[in-house]
């Protein structure tokens, strides 16, 4: 697991702007990967199944719940944006969420994040807004917005 929880943490250091402060430590990684239901999925920069020696090019991390799955982190290495990289990790997201039993995913992030159209192509739509929930690198604050999608629908083309 230290393995994977490396690859993870290279990926994070690149892919997240400290300014938006949505990056985790290694202790959060760690401790969140110790709890049951806490899913990783971390690919190369081949869209395969990332394993020890290669390059860890993205991830995502996610606990599930009965019914119910939440996308807690997604991330790809700057180099690897624009390549469907973070459409497939989301397509297989949903779908391992799908297997593991969740009706309905959700995921949470700041209310200016450029993934938001991707969310939404993927048939994600915004169920909740948190008022000044992130705190900045420069101590001002900004919005959550929460998203849901209905893997039944999201599995049948809907």
């Amino acid at each position: 697991m230290m393995q994977e929880i490396e690859a993870m943490m290279e990926v994070m250091e690149s892919a997240f702007d400290p300014r938006w402060g949505e990056a985790w430590n290694h202790a959060q990684v760690l401790g969140s990967l110790q709890l049951p239901n806490t899913h990783i999925n971390i690919i190369d920069a081949h869209g395969k199944k990332w394993e020890e020696g290669a390059v860890s090019a993205g991830f995502t991390l996610s606990r599930s719940a009965p019914y119910e799955e939440e996308l807690l982190l997604i991330a790809v290495k700057p180099e690897y944006r624009r390549s469907g990289l973070g459409r497939l990790m989301l397509s297989i997201f949903l779908s391992e969420a799908h297997d593991r039993g969740a009706e309905r995913v959700f995921l949470e992030m700041r209310i200016n994040n450029s993934a938001a159209n991707l969310y939404r192509s993927l048939g994600f739509k915004p169920i909740g807004q948190r008022a000044k929930y992130y705190t900045l690198a420069d101590g001002s604050r900004l919005d959550a917005i929460t998203l849901a999608c209905d893997i039944q629908a999201n599995a049948s083309g809907e």
